[in-house]
């Protein structure tokens, strides 16, 4: 998929498993924006409204099952980002084979289904306020990422105080302005870093004045730091490879 590919908002009548083997994925989806790296895949449950967009030149490999992981169903009722061990990322390739005999995918889709879990921490997922008023600033910040603007001057773009832009974020997406707008910067930065561009270009890109003011916002909300985020994790999804 070139930069810029999209795929405007459909349904499959099976469960998706949509994954960037190389590169980065957007998946727009119940006013929900998920990045996913390649080490991150997203499950799609049959029937979920989704955009698909390719920020960076990437490698889109998807799954369609018909089934669920046996273990906690429950969980697998609306989207889940998973973690994409080693293991795994070989699995997806191998069950993409077309040539595959029915029997030979049956207990390669049985293997996947055991090996899913559900990721520790979520893809940066920043969601939309539905407030039409909050809407239009998010809107303008996944456009402008690395804009500076504090959110009394965004209220004042928008027709309202800072404190009720504050409050309509808070209500609307359940984190402070701030926040949100951290992960939607973070967000923007994982195309590029994913195409190995320079830290400190790619921090400087999305509105950070230092490359240590980045990395800590990163580790902060991932629990790690970018270069571990893109390193696979071992076979058994335990942790990066050394």
């Amino acid at each position: 998929m070139p930069a810029g590919t999209r795929f405007s908002r459909h349904t499959h009548p099976v469960h998706q498993l949509a994954w960037a083997s190389s590169g980065t994925l957007t998946v727009d989806a119940e006013a929900r924006r998920w990045v996913l790296p390649t080490t991150r895949a997203l499950w799609i449950p049959a029937g979920m409204p989704h955009e698909v967009v390719a920020a960076a030149h990437t490698t889109m490999t998807s799954l369609y099952l018909p089934a669920v992981p046996r273990e906690a169903p429950e969980k697998w009722s609306g989207l889940q980002a998973v973690e994409v061990s080693r293991l795994l990322a070989e699995l997806i390739i191998h069950l993409n084979d077309p040539d595959l005999g029915a029997g030979h995918r049956a207990r390669g889709e049985a293997l996947l289904l055991d090996l899913l879990r559900p990721a520790p921490v979520t893809a940066l997922d920043a969601p939309l306020p539905a407030d039409p008023r909050a809407r239009e600033v998010a809107q303008a910040l996944l456009d402008e990422p690395a804009s500076g603007l504090t959110v009394d001057a965004w209220g004042r773009r928008v027709g309202a105080s800072g404190r009720t832009l504050a409050r309509l974020f808070l209500t609307g997406t359940g984190m402070t302005f701030g926040r949100w707008r951290t992960l939607v910067r973070l967000q923007a930065a994982l195309p590029a870093l994913a195409a190995g561009e320079p830290l400190d270009r790619v921090a400087r890109a999305v509105g950070y004045e230092t490359t240590s003011a980045f990395v800590a916002a990163f580790r902060r909300e991932t629990g790690t730091t970018p270069g571990a985020y893109f390193r696979p994790t071992a076979p058994g999804g335990n942790g990066p490879t050394p």
